[in-house]
């Protein structure tokens, strides 16, 4: 029998509203072929993890940063300390990492960088409508290599955003649009990529993009060189 990579999925508290959400994530990671570890607020980082998906959600703490905070919404303390130790502990590991809008921010900040607290016109009400436009990954970059390259729609659903004046360490830029960084990946580790936009909501988004996820679960199922 084939061992699926065991994959920790962070996710806010569930409620009413979010418990779709989380289903999507979770659908698109199995259908790839994973098995997911749901971790919640609160929850311990089990060590027997081969990678690891950050999901979207609500904001971080502006002083996880070193900054004021100007525009904050959704901050939850708990949530960003388990996706903090989780991060560490991935990238210490050299385990793969996903982050996908939140968790796009949370690997900046984890890397030393910063956020821009308030994008206009970027996080539409939810059913209606989205803000589309189209991104090309930087080639021979992860991205590049997971969705084919090409020119792809892509989603918009934030107001927190990522600049290459606040990236964080360690991290090259795959995707930039109107000065915003929608996209990287760390150049340090094996695999570990970022992306602004909500892959997950495949309804919205190229055909393309949805091979993300089959290109973590690969690089889950490889084992790590050694020396890390």
């Amino acid at each position: 029998m084939v061992t699926k990579p065991r994959i920790a999925l962070t996710l806010a508290s569930p409620n009413e509203l979010n418990l779709a959400s989380h289903g999507r994530y979770r659908e698109a990671l199995e259908a790839a072929g994973a098995e997911v570890v749901a971790l919640y607020p609160g929850e311990t980082v089990p060590v027997d993890i081969d990678g690891l998906m950050l999901s979207g959600g609500g904001d971080i703490a502006a002083d996880r940063y070193g900054a004021q905070d100007l525009a904050c919404a959704g901050v939850n303390p708990e949530r960003d300390e388990l996706e903090i130790t989780a991060t560490r502990y991935a990238l210490e590991r050299d385990l793969p990492v996903l982050g996908i809008c939140r968790g796009f921010q949370l690997l900046n900040v984890v890397r030393g960088g910063q956020l821009v607290q308030d994008v206009p016109d970027h996080d539409p009400p939810e059913r209606k409508g989205m803000v589309a436009h189209e991104i090309r990954p930087t080639e021979g970059s992860l991205l590049a290599q997971a969705t084919g390259g090409q020119p792809q729609t892509v989603n918009s659903r934030h107001h927190q955003a990522v600049t290459r004046e606040g990236l964080g360490q360690g991290l090259m830029v795959t995707v930039e649009v109107h000065g915003l960084v929608e996209a990287f990946e760390a150049t340090d580790r094996r695999w570990v990529v970022g992306v602004q936009w909500h892959t997950e909501r495949k309804w919205e988004v190229s055909p393309e993009s949805v091979g993300i996820f089959d290109a973590l679960i690969t690089a889950a199922a490889t084992r790590p060189p050694s020396g890390l």
